[in-house]
């Protein structure tokens, strides 16, 4: 079996990181499996892993090289003839449908969020199968664009057991971390995941400031924002060091960067942060991930969330439905507050049978065995 894989880049960030899981497995099962982005940091492991990964420029939205990049596309996919194309975004899918007018390749969109309604989103609809990484994404693009039942497969984003590891952790690193950060003595709140507006962290800083504020004590809550910005959101995180600096908050905000041992950064946290506000996560792997290092998580309640987050039994769920503003600031300061004062049980275990990553890697299996046999 031969699959290829279309992301716009291989950066960072959970589909990115879910694209590396999936070709780790498939290439210990034997497949040849190729990754075509316009490349990024996340590209060598692909290799390192037992794939192949060619680097064509599927991201750029710029309309007048559309054509050209989709011709060179074309003639990948005649020299490769894969069994099946996987499409993990909305620029690959057009440049592909384009590409496979006249090959017949059959292919899998993979809706990874709720991306707003239009004829332009609705090309993550046109695949001979739709995978989905949650019963509301699947929701979603029924009401909206009438897609049937048959054509849709649910498989949730899955944890790797071995790679969140609790006893095999870079011990040295975190000790590292632990002394750049100065989190010693504080209750850290960690969000994690590209920098970008719709993340929330402008609303997680003035959520941390004002728990700080309401609920002073021995351990004064501490953020750490491990992710960053595209070179072309450069100005979102700017806008977030600056609003850190107007609030003079430098010693209660870490900006850590991007990190490629998760595992790692979240077993350094108290409570793992969700912000996101207005526009529902499809999963949210760094939700589940999280738990899976034992750390509870505080979520808006809607979207992805829902099949993750229990409130009260793994972390605080903050209401939907507030006005945007100082409301849900103070909604999510709360929770940060009552999070702090509460203990939990094994989050992990739960977690672990849960989100199995055997569970999720039979299902890509069997979907793509599944088209590539029907088709």
């Amino acid at each position: 079996m031969k699959t290829m894989q279309l992301v716009p880049a291989m950066e960072q960030g959970g589909v990115e990181r879910g694209v590396v899981e999936v070709n780790r497995a498939l290439s210990a099962l034997g497949w040849e499996n190729v990754v075509v982005s316009a490349g990024g940091r996340l590209a060598e492991q692909i290799v390192a892993d037992g794939g192949r990964h060619i680097t064509l420029d599927v991201k750029s939205k710029n309309p007048l090289t559309y054509f050209f990049r989709a011709a060179k596309l074309r003639r990948l996919l005649e020299a490769e003839r894969p069994d099946v194309v996987c499409a993990h975004s909305r620029v690959p899918a057009w440049l592909f449908v384009w590409a496979n007018r006249t090959l017949g390749l059959p292919w899998i969109s993979f809706a990874h969020g709720a991306n707003s309604v239009s004829r332009y989103s609705a090309v993550m609809t046109r695949g001979d199968l739709t995978v989905t990484p949650s019963t509301f994404i699947a929701d979603y693009l029924k009401k909206h664009y009438g897609l049937p039942d048959e054509k849709i497969r649910i498989i949730p984003r899955a944890i790797d057991r071995v790679r969140f590891d609790t006893e095999n952790l870079d011990r040295d690193f975190m000790a590292a971390k632990r002394a750049a950060w100065k989190i010693d003595g504080t209750f850290v709140v960690m969000g994690v995941g590209r920098i970008t507006q719709l993340k929330g962290y402008d609303l997680l800083i003035r959520a941390v400031r004002e728990a700080n504020r309401i609920a002073p004590s021995e351990r004064p809550f501490k953020l750490v924002i491990v992710g960053e910005a595209e070179a072309l959101r450069k100005d979102v995180e700017e806008g977030l060091h600056q609003l850190v600096a107007s609030l003079g908050m430098e010693s209660q905000v870490v900006f850590a960067g991007n990190q490629q041992k998760i595992a790692e950064c979240l077993s350094l946290a108290d409570v793992v942060v969700s912000s996101n506000t207005r526009k529902p996560e499809a999963f949210g792997r760094s939700m589940a991930e999280a738990l899976a290092m034992g750390r509870p998580v505080v979520a808006k309640a809607f979207g992805g969330a829902l099949d993750i987050v229990e409130d009260g039994v793994n972390g605080v769920l903050v209401p939907d439905g507030l006005p945007p503003g100082e409301a849900e600031v103070a909604a999510f300061a709360e929770a940060l507050v009552r999070v702090s004062k509460m203990t939990f049980g094994d989050l992990r275990s739960a977690a672990l049978e849960k989100f199995s990553f055997d569970l999720m890697i039979a299902r890509t299996r069997r979907v793509y065995e599944e088209l590539a046999t029907v088709l």
